[in-house]
């Protein structure tokens, strides 16, 4: 099932996206909002170019500056002489909202022969979370990792970690919902974006998460899309969908990658932190990716996107519950006995 609409930029330029399903079966492969579209094809609607300049794009000054704060944490020191690693590192310029992966977005393909980007979503989660962090670890090797803001706040010392081994941190929504759901108004979709960003910048403990977003299902409501190229946020789909939410072992995950992988050549892999035979599968993966020669690729943001003041007041109606004592927990319980 695919989602057609115009998106009016201040040039009223139109683009045509499409929203893919929980399938993610390819159709017409639309472009983001503040890029350049491929040609039309009968199953596509017509697109047209479209700046990239966030001063061209209505709206875009009404937003707060990107966050000043101090660099993240590198990555450890690789003691595995024999490990994947990391190629090489990418800085990405988000304004105006570009988009990455050739499920729906054809315009960046910045990518070489060979090489991948791993990334997770749904995070964090017990046990699945930290399995997938010792994965990578073990390969000295990166991922971007997107959060679901609900997840960050029951989980905020996982995603520090995260932070801290010095992988990206992008979002997911607040919630996980689809946005492309008609039963939402425009102020509900835009509170899924927004909370989800602030709710993993509480997480962090106040450090803002790079600027960087993927959609629920990969479901792109136009509007949206617009919306986050006002937000000099960028948009990520995939080239190859691990379905791990589907598998029912670990091999099923690592065969659909390395099948993806042998018919595309490179790209944005997709997975999610939250599976349990991702964790699981994750190790031989990342042997397999080193046995056939592929390379892994960093990609950093230029600058972390700021959260809007009320949507951090809202979040801490959910995560700042009344409490009877502020004391800390050592001085609270003390164990007598063991």
């Amino acid at each position: 099932m695919r989602v057609a609409a115009k998106l009016i930029l201040a040039s009223a330029i139109s683009v045509a996206l499409t929203g893919a399903a929980w399938s993610q079966t390819p159709a017409a492969k639309p472009a983001a909002a503040t890029q350049a579209a491929p040609a039309a094809t009968p199953a596509a609607a017509p697109a047209a170019a479209a700046p990239a300049a966030a001063a061209a794009q209505p709206n875009a000054a009404a937003f707060p500056p990107p966050p000043q704060q101090a660099p993240q944490p590198a990555r450890a020191a690789c003691t595995n002489p024999n490990a994947l690693g990391v190629a090489r590192t990418v800085e990405i310029d988000t304004t105006g909202g570009p988009g990455f992966g050739f499920e729906h977005f054809k315009e960046l393909d910045f990518l070489r022969d060979k090489e991948v980007v791993l990334t997770f979503d749904d995070g964090p989660w017990p046990r699945n979370t930290p399995a997938v962090l010792k994965a990578l670890a073990d390969q000295c090797t990166t991922g971007i990792f997107f959060s679901i803001g609900k997840h960050a706040t029951y989980e905020p010392e996982l995603l520090k970690q995260v932070y801290a081994a010095g992988h990206t941190v992008g979002t997911h929504t607040w919630s996980h919902a689809n946005l492309n759901d008609k039963k939402l108004s425009e102020a509900q979709r835009k509170e899924e974006i927004e909370k989800g960003i602030s709710a993993v910048k509480w997480a962090l403990g106040g450090i803002s998460p790079a600027a960087f977003f993927r959609f629920p299902a990969l479901q792109h409501p136009p509007e949206m899309v617009t919306y986050l190229g006002n937000r000099n946020v960028a948009i990520f789909s995939c080239d190859i969908d691990s379905f791990d939410f589907k598998a029912s072992k670990p091999e099923k995950v690592i065969d659909t990658v390395m099948k993806g992988l042998e018919k595309k050549g490179k790209g944005i892999i997709l997975m999610h932190d939250f599976q349990k035979h991702t964790a699981e599968a994750l190790p031989e993966l990342l042997n397999r990716l080193k046995a056939g020669g592929y390379k892994i690729v960093a990609m950093r943001a230029k600058a972390p996107v700021a959260s809007l003041p009320e949507y951090d007041q809202e979040l801490m109606k959910d995560v700042k519950l009344p409490t009877v004592s502020t004391r800390p927990v050592n001085s609270v319980v003390t164990t007598v006995s063991e």
